[in-house]
């Protein structure tokens, strides 16, 4: 295979692990919209599709030691790092991976996929692994977030809803029928919720279509519509958030070649990326917004805003963190704290973090062997 042929082959296997990681990764941001009943599929996917690709393109500026990090360097021996096919053979046992799991409607880790899938092929290739490197550059930051979202949010959800109440900001469940909302009553005000119930001949609850609302102002303004906006913010920074963490670390197999700048590279996956999410983001989104757990807005805008701080902290150190993880280990914290989180999804969805890196080792190693014999 000739060195055009060979990069022809690296850009499209990189676009296919860009498209594959929007797939599985673009709902991410804004599930906590369609899971409370904030936003329908269409207006969040919009909405996640545009913040992503924003995240991308001031990635360009600000994420250089993500781009060093994932180019391999220092993990694997250098003259490999600098060979087109071992950049295709990571792309492409990547993708294969995040593909696998968008199918079955899994969130697991395009991280994950690409750190095994560089572990892979190296080993696959004779190549020795750096030991010290893959454990403080990459081990240490994935399995810390996760546990550093859990955690957070457990600790600052309770105050924050503390705060609400000193600001005298009530929740409301409501009373539907079918969809259509008609009467909204005090959480926790089981006489009232019972005597309108009769009354009406309605079912209640808080369901998908039946969400938990706000009622009060603070300062003149009213809460429920606030928390709305601040709701659809905190999703964009989630997704910006997304976009500036995930696109470096594909764009750097792009860089093996002098034909290629960043600049290009960035922008190729950013594109990739957002495409993907629009496209074929279904799947995953249907398990983060509504198997997990039950969230009213309030929780949402907690979960986003906690994903948001620990994932643009660790772009901006270089550190690769998992959107992924961090982003349903604020959701696992809000199930963990209602007491509504879904034990199988969640143990499903561990499940499937656990193997990734070694399906991505896998798939990597034979790639690498594949590609090896075609050329």
């Amino acid at each position: 295979m000739s060195l055009f042929q060979m990069l022809t082959v690296l850009i499209l296997v990189v676009a296919c692990l860009a498209y594959a990681n929007g797939a599985n990764d673009n709902f991410k941001g804004v599930a906590t919209l369609l899971g409370s009943g904030t936003a329908n599929f269409n207006k969040a996917i919009l909405w996640a599709t545009g913040c992503t690709l924003a995240g991308s393109i001031v990635a360009i500026a600000l994420a250089g030691a993500l781009l060093k990090t994932f180019s391999g360097k220092g993990l694997v021996d250098e003259a490999l790092v600098d060979q087109a096919g071992f950049a295709a053979a990571v792309a492409l046992g990547a993708a294969l991976t995040v593909l696998i799991a968008t199918r079955l409607g899994l969130p697991v880790s395009t991280t994950h996929g690409l750190l095994g899938a560089l572990l892979g092929a190296g080993l696959a290739a004779g190549s020795s692994i750096a030991i010290p490197t893959l454990l403080s550059a990459f081990v240490v930051p994935l399995l810390v977030s996760p546990v550093l979202a859990i955690a957070a949010t457990i600790a600052i959800y309770p105050l924050l809803r503390l705060l609400r109440r000193r600001l005298k900001i009530n929740a409301h469940t409501c009373l539907c029928v079918g969809k259509q909302v008609v009467e909204t009553v005090a959480v926790g005000d089981a006489a009232q919720l019972a005597l309108r119930h009769e009354a009406l001949t309605v079912t209640h609850g808080d369901s998908l279509h039946c969400r938990s609302q706000y009622s009060g102002s603070v300062l003149g303004i009213e809460a429920d519509s606030t928390l709305n906006a601040m709701h659809y913010l905190s999703s964009g920074v989630v997704s910006f958030a997304r976009g500036l963490n995930d696109t470096p670390k594909m764009a750097a197999l792009l860089l093996v070649t002098p034909a290629i700048d960043s600049i290009s590279a960035l922008a190729l996956v950013g594109t990739a990326i957002a495409i993907g999410g629009f496209l074929n983001g279904r799947r995953v989104a249907e398990t983060m917004s509504h198997k997990i757990t039950a969230m009213n807005h309030g929780q949402g805008f907690t979960a986003n805003l906690l994903t948001g701080i620990i994932v643009i902290g660790a772009s901006r150190f270089g550190m690769p963190v998992s959107t992924t993880h961090v982003s349903c280990g604020t959701l696992f914290g809000i199930g963990s704290v209602t007491g509504s989180a879904n034990r199988k999804v969640i143990l499903s969805i561990f499940g499937a973090w656990i193997i990734t890196l070694p399906l991505g080792a896998i798939l990597g190693s034979l790639t690498w062997i594949l590609l090896g014999l075609a050329s």
